[in-house]
């Protein structure tokens, strides 16, 4: 069972639209909680279950994620990450157990902190820049035409987060591997 979900991106107004920042859209999605900074971060628990959105910024989400993890015994096996996924395409979700760490600064820093990758992932997808960096394309804000497909897109990753605190995230793999949700 999953006993924290931690929602990454980073804090601040002028992150608060970026594709950075799917996984901090995700947990605002999620039914209104009661956030209080502790662990490094915004700290909210349903019951047995606890929630922490890291406000260390992206690059330093590891050390959030494992002061709370530490305080609560989670093993790493029962973490959600919750986060952006550049090589998948916008209006996809992935679930995913474990894996590698595809560049993603948020990844590297749990596993470094965690000292294990062998967490599981709800990867939402951003999409690659046709051109330009992929610093600048994570750090802007989702466009216009982008915001309806979002729109479906962060109440799915809830549904999901929603139905796996109750089941566990086994059972979800094979549907969830990698979901188009858009209509």
């Amino acid at each position: 069972m999953i006993e924290l979900i931690a929602f990454l991106g980073n804090p601040g107004a002028e992150y608060a639209g970026n594709r950075h920042n799917a996984g901090r859209l995700a947990a605002a999605a999620m039914p209104p909680r009661e956030w209080k900074n502790k662990y490094k971060g915004l700290y909210a628990n349903d019951g047995a279950v606890h929630f922490i959105m890291p406000e260390t910024f992206m690059n330093l989400s590891g050390d959030s994620v494992s002061t709370a993890a530490s305080f609560f015994k989670v093993p790493v096996e029962q973490i959600l990450v919750v986060h952006d996924e550049l090589d998948l395409p916008l209006g996809t979700i992935s679930l995913k157990y474990s894996g590698g760490l595809n560049g993603h600064n948020g990844l590297r820093s749990l596993k470094a902190r965690l000292g294990s990758s062998d967490f599981w992932r709800l990867r939402i997808g951003i999409g690659r820049p046709e051109h330009g960096s992929v610093f600048d394309w994570v750090l802007s804000d989702f466009s216009a035409a982008e915001k309806p497909v979002l729109a479906q897109v962060l109440p799915a990753c809830a549904e999901l987060i929603r139905r796996i605190i109750e089941q566990g995230p086994e059972s979800f793999l094979p549907e969830w591997a990698k979901k188009n949700v858009c209509l």
